[in-house]
């Protein structure tokens, strides 16, 4: 048995069902669990490792619901800057046709580690096209090795532009292809356990990107398996509910209904373009939905009804959503722009410090079916990060409210991270991977896929 020991925490958050917080507050760990929570003085003194989180505040790891690790490899393509989702598609979906199992696995490892540097500790990807033998195994492999909690989300598309689609033809697979695969990975790699660090999801990417039969058969054999999850894109714009009222006669979120995608086995990213009775729903059935604001505003998208959602107790947690349309994985931030989008909409108390915390932490977990993230206490995976109050950024702010300020005041990176008992992140850099070596392998596969298509026409500068 290993055992780990952090003492003098200047502000110990817990996040629990009480909102307990600690001065000089302290965690004990035994592997990947914790077994004690409260004051340094009142805890064990010795351990296998200990950290001193002296001027740290330490709270639950974030929860990130909704990313496409795959993008990274785009951010701040030329001609895909100012553009609606649509044709922001059209014109990265051919450079995105040039991954293989190689770029999958560094451009995952990229946002892998933006995301953990950042507070993440558990994560979803949810990767939908798989060209040139990519595999959901290169991206489970990244994880693996870099130490964080995954759901691993084995996405699909099925219409490729001959078809009525967006993509190119050679990106998209059949229903056959989609759902021995799918089994595939789930009977390899799907680990239902408390304190699983890989979990499998399926995700048909979109309702205007599939069939809708294997909307049907994904679910169905989502359901035949303990634990295996679903998602999908819903009600991300006002052309996804022109398509779907074309298609089904349903606005998006009533078309997933009909087709049986709902409940607490489900959860949607964006969910901008709903009215009060789909809400309602959604609450009422336990369907979860990934809000991500950053992609939001980045795509012109519009603002989720997140204040509408919580009223109505849906359950809600954050997504960076993909690099190219957010050009960031970074947790902390995402939580701010969250709560700032909220209230830019709605007033100043639209959304509170508690809850935006929640929406990274507790209802990140819920979002992704987990009872055993989300919280510090006893009983719990031993996910945490620290983060340095003794800042020039937090000056001034964090000796008032550390965790007002986390959010309130310049986004950080985190001092220390600890996942599934370990330690992943230490002063401020990661211990699992050559991150400046990766950074340059990076960079080089991003520029060869993106030169391959020259920005067209209508989008160079005169």
């Amino acid at each position: 048995m290993s055992t780990l020991l952090v003492k003098n925490i200047t502000k110990l958050i817990t996040n629990n069902e009480k909102s307990d917080t600690f001065e000089n507050g302290a965690i004990y760990v035994e592997n990947n669990e914790i077994r004690q929570v409260g004051f340094t003085e009142d805890l064990p003194q010795t351990a296998d490792v200990i950290i001193d989180a002296s001027n740290r505040m330490v709270c639950p790891g974030f929860v990130n619901t909704h990313h496409h690790f795959y993008q990274t490899l785009t951010r701040a393509v030329p001609g895909a800057m100012d553009e609606k989702l649509f044709d922001w598609l059209v014109r990265l979906y051919p450079i995105w046709g040039e991954l293989d199992a190689e770029s999958t696995y560094i451009s995952s490892l990229i946002a892998m580690a933006e995301l953990i540097l950042t507070g993440c500790t558990t994560a979803s990807d949810h990767q939908y096209l798989w060209p040139h033998g990519a595999s959901l195994d290169d991206q489970i492999r990244a994880a693996n090795e870099i130490g964080l909690r995954f759901h691993a989300v084995r996405g699909s598309m099925t219409l490729g532009r001959s078809q009525g689609g967006l993509p190119p033809d050679h990106v998209v697979q059949t229903s056959d292809e989609i759902l021995k695969d799918s089994q595939r990975v789930i009977e390899k790699y799907h680990d239902n356990s408390r304190f699983s660090m890989t979990r499998v999801v399926l995700a048909p990417c979109s309702p205007f990107s599939v069939d809708e039969s294997i909307l049907i058969e994904s679910a169905k054999m989502a359901r035949s398996y303990p634990g295996v999850m679903l998602h999908t894109h819903v009600a991300e714009t006002k052309d996804e509910e022109k398509f779907t009222l074309q298609r089904a006669g349903l606005r998006p979120a009533r078309y997933m209904e009909k087709l049986g995608w709902v409940g607490p086995d489900v959860w949607w990213a964006h969910c901008i373009w709903l009215d009060e009775s789909e809400i309602k729903m959604m609450g009422e059935t336990g369907t979860g939905v990934a809000h991500c604001p950053s992609s939001n505003m980045r795509l012109g998208s519009g603002i989720a009804p997140i204040r509408e959602m919580l009223d109505a107790g849906v359950k809600v947690g954050l997504g960076v959503d993909g690099s190219a349309s957010n050009d960031s994985s970074h947790m902390i931030a995402e939580g701010r722009m969250a709560m700032l989008l909220q209230r830019v909409a709605k007033g100043a108390d639209a959304l509170t410090i508690q809850e935006t915390l929640d929406l990274e932490t507790k209802g990140g977990a819920s979002v992704l079916g987990r009872d055993d993230i989300g919280m510090i206490k006893p009983g719990m995976a031993a996910d945490f990060i620290g983060i340095k109050l003794d800042t020039v950024e937090f000056s001034g702010g964090a000796c008032h409210d550390p965790l007002a300020a986390l959010f309130l005041c310049t986004p950080p990176k985190v001092d220390f991270s600890v996942i599934n008992g370990k330690k992943v992140v230490e002063n401020g850099e990661l211990l699992t991977i050559d991150l400046k070596n990766l950074i340059s392998k990076h960079n080089e596969t991003a520029k060869r896929m993106v030169s391959k298509y020259p920005v067209p026409e209508r989008f160079k500068l005169v």
